[in-house]
């Protein structure tokens, strides 16, 4: 069983959950509509989401080009303070999956959409002021590279 303060913590949000739900929700359809240009321009790719499906802001990605160009703008993110970090490590390649796991057939996609994936900041009570500036160094970043 969990203990009192866990469950005190996450009473509180479960309380809060739908206006957690709409604040993410608002940050991720910021960026979303903001970087569409550039999506458009075909210098990224976002998130799809079927139109028959709801999603709740978990997160919000972008990917690049390659992996080069996702280094290159996670680089240039935190040199503008702004914190946005790779997805993850494709199981079959982490240490654990290389000692317990295996892969079945052929790596075409796994590691190669995991290198161009970032992770873009999403969390609840993000400052309108903060989503602008990744919007704006987004677009400022992929207008030069």
């Amino acid at each position: 069983l969990q203990s009192d303060l866990n469950a005190a913590y996450l009473w509180a949000q479960l309380e809060m959950a739908d206006q957690i739900n709409e604040d993410r929700l608002h940050t991720w359809n910021r960026y979303y509509e903001s970087l569409k240009c550039l999506e458009n321009e075909g210098r990224i790719v976002l998130p799809t989401i079927p139109k028959e499906c709801i999603h709740n802001a978990h997160m919000f990605y972008l990917k690049c080009e390659s992996l080069k160009i996702r280094q290159a703008y996670i680089k240039y993110m935190k040199k503008n303070d702004i914190l946005c970090v790779f997805h993850y490590v494709p199981l079959h390649s982490a240490p654990g999956g290389i000692k317990y796991g295996r892969f079945s057939g052929k790596d075409i996609y796994t590691t190669a959409e995991s290198d161009k994936l970032v992770r873009l900041p999403m969390y609840y009570g993000l400052h309108a002021v903060d989503i602008q500036k990744v919007i704006e160094k987004t677009l400022e970043f992929f207008n030069k590279y």
